[in-house]
C-alpha cells in the first residue's frame, strides 16, 4: 500500500469555477459550502460564478481556496482514501491542518477568512512585486537578497525554484545585480497584490496572532508539516498559533516539508485544490515519488482509480 500525503493548494492556484465540479459529486462538499455561507454569504457564487479578477483579490482568493482544498480531500476520503501526512502551501496549511483535526473545519474557514483581511491590509512603502527565480541556488539567491533592503527569498519551492518578494523596486535590484555579475538565471514576474512571506506582512502576522490564540486547536490526527519550520508540527496545540502566524512573514520551506516527508516514508502525494503546481514542484524535488490530483469530478476520479487500483 502507498504512504499518502494530501498537499493543499495555495494563492496562486485559484480559477473562475472551482470547486463546483466537486460540489456536484461530493455530498461532503457540499456541506462544506452549506457551512462556510454561514460564515460569509455569497461565498459559493463567488468560487462557482466569480471572475478572474475577482478571484485573484486576497481577501477573496484565500477562503475559496481554502474551500476547494478541504473539499477536495473530503471527497478523497468519502472514495476511500486517507492520508497519512499533511501539508499546504502558504494558505493551504490551514486546509491541511482542517483536514488533519487540527481545527474544525468551520472555525479553519474563519480563520482564513481574517487572514486574508489581514494581507490584503497589510500597508509597505512602494509597489508590492514577487518574481520566480529559476536555474539558480537558493543560497545564491539569498546571498543577493541580503544586499537589497528590499527584497526577501518567500518560497523555497524546489531546488532550482526560489521565489523572491518585497518591493517593484527591490526585484529590479535583484535582475540588475544578476545582470552586473553574468549572473545566468530566469527570472519570472508573479500577479501578486502583496509581498507575501516577507517583513512586509509582520503587521498582518500579529494581527493573525491574536485571532488564532482563541482559536481551539488539537493535536491533529496525522502528523502535519510547517511551511515556517520545514518540518512536522510539535506534540503541544499551544505552539499552533505561533508557527502559523510567524508563517505569514517568513519564507515558506517546501523543499524541506517534502524531503521531511519524504524521508518519513510517504512515497504518494496528491495535490487537493485548485491546479497542479504542488505536482510539479514535489516532481522538481524528487522524482521517484508519484504524484496526483484532485481539483474537480474527473481528476478526483482519476486519482481514486489510480490509487486504489
Amino acid at each position: 500500500m502507498p504512504k499518502i500525503a494530501f498537499v493543499f493548494s495555495g494563492q496562486g492556484a485559484q480559477y473562475p469555477g472551482m470547486g463546483q465540479s466537486l460540489a456536484g459529486v461530493s455530498p461532503a462538499v457540499r456541506d462544506l459550502y452549506s457551512a462556510a455561507e454561514k460564515i460569509r454569504p455569497g461565498i459559493s457564487d463567488l468560487s462557482f460564478s466569480g471572475t478572474a479578477e475577482e478571484l485573484k483579490q486576497t481577501v477573496n482568493t484565500q477562503p475559496a481556496l481554502y474551500l476547494v482544498d478541504l473539499g477536495a480531500a473530503l471527497a478523497l476520503r468519502e472514495n476511500g482514501i486517507e492520508a497519512d501526512a499533511a501539508a499546504g502551501f502558504s494558505l493551504g496549511e490551514l486546509p491541511a491542518m482542517a483536514y488533519a483535526g487540527g481545527v474544525g473545519a468551520e472555525e479553519g474557514f474563519s480563520l482564513v477568512t481574517k487572514r486574508a483581511e489581514f494581507m490584503a491590509a497589510a500597508t509597505m512603502p512602494g509597489e508590492p512585486a514577487m518574481a520566480a527565480v529559476m536555474r539558480l541556488e537558493p543560497a545564491v539567491i539569498a546571498a543577493i537578497c541580503e544586499e537589497i533592503p528590499e527584497a526577501y527569498p518567500a518560497n523555497f519551492n524546489a531546488p532550482e525554484q526560489t521565489v523572491i518578494s518585497g518591493t517593484a523596486a527591490g526585484i529590479a535590484r535583484f535582475r540588475e545585480i544578476l545582470s552586473e555579475r553574468g549572473i545566468a538565471a530566469r527570472l519570472v514576474d508573479l500577479p501578486v497584490s502583496g509581498a507575501f512571506h516577507t517583513p512586509y506582512m509582520a503587521e498582518a502576522a500579529e494581527r493573525f496572532a491574536a485571532v488564532l490564540a482563541e482559536a481551539d486547536f488539537k493535536k491533529p490526527r496525522i502528523p502535519v508539516y510547517s511551511n515556517r519550520t520545514g518540518g512536522p508540527y510539535p506534540e503541544d496545540p499551544a505552539a499552533y498559533p505561533g508557527i502559523l502566524a510567524e508563517q505569514i512573514a517568513n519564507p515558506v520551506r517546501w523543499v524541506d516539508e517534502i524531503r521531511a516527508m519524504i524521508e518519513k516514508g510517504i512515497d504518494t502525494f496528491i495535490e487537493c485544490g485548485a491546479g497542479k503546481t504542488l505536482c510539479g514542484l514535489i516532481k522538481k524535488i524528487d522524482k521517484s515519488v508519484a504524484v496526483y490530483q484532485a481539483e474537480n469530478a474527473e481528476t478526483l476520479a482519476e486519482t481514486v482509480k489510480a490509487v486504489k487500483g
